[in-house]
């Protein structure tokens, strides 16, 4: 779920502030067993299978991208936020066999980064923080918007499914 890691940081942080430095470690190893998920995927898949799984345009965009990433590539896909498409990035470098060593120490060290900033902030104005984070309005928001996400990820599944299906004929 977009920013979730990112809200249980903050939220985290800024409640237990005394302990604020062991959340982005804990985010992060979730962050790495996450994508290198989403990497085995891509790699099962291969160059071959990467179609079925994304769209076309987008496909060429992530190939031409992986294909001359480097290290600074590799950390601006970590700490970029949403919209930013991740998941099509860790599956493409895993279909096109990215160097892994490489590829989880870069993007290890930029996601532990993003989340050390986060919490740093958010013990930092822990107060204010949970007020915001504990809004009625706010709460209401997020509720709708997992909803909805939930809503767009089982329509998602379900193309995906029938993209995948093999044709009889």
């Amino acid at each position: 779920m977009p920013f979730g890691a990112d809200a249980l940081v903050i939220y985290l942080a800024s409640t237990y502030g005394e302990v604020f430095w062991v959340f982005p470690l804990i985010a992060t190893v979730g962050s790495l067993v996450g994508n290198a998920f989403t990497y085995w995927i891509g790699r099962c898949a291969g160059d071959a299978g990467l179609p079925r799984l994304l769209a076309p345009g987008q496909l060429d965009r992530m190939k031409a991208s992986v294909e001359k990433a480097g290290a600074g590539r590799l950390a601006a896909a970590a700490v970029l936020p949403p919209p930013f498409p991740l998941t099509a990035f860790v599956l493409t470098c895993g279909a096109l066999d990215l160097d892994r060593k490489r590829f989880f120490l870069v993007f290890g060290l930029m996601r532990l980064t993003r989340f050390t900033i986060v919490a740093a902030l958010a013990q930092h104005y822990g107060d204010r923080v949970r007020q915001v984070l504990e809004s009625h309005e706010l709460q209401t928001g997020m509720t709708v918007f997992v909803l909805v996400t939930f809503a767009a990820m089982i329509a998602a599944a379900v193309v995906l499914f029938r993209r995948t299906r093999p044709v009889l004929a």
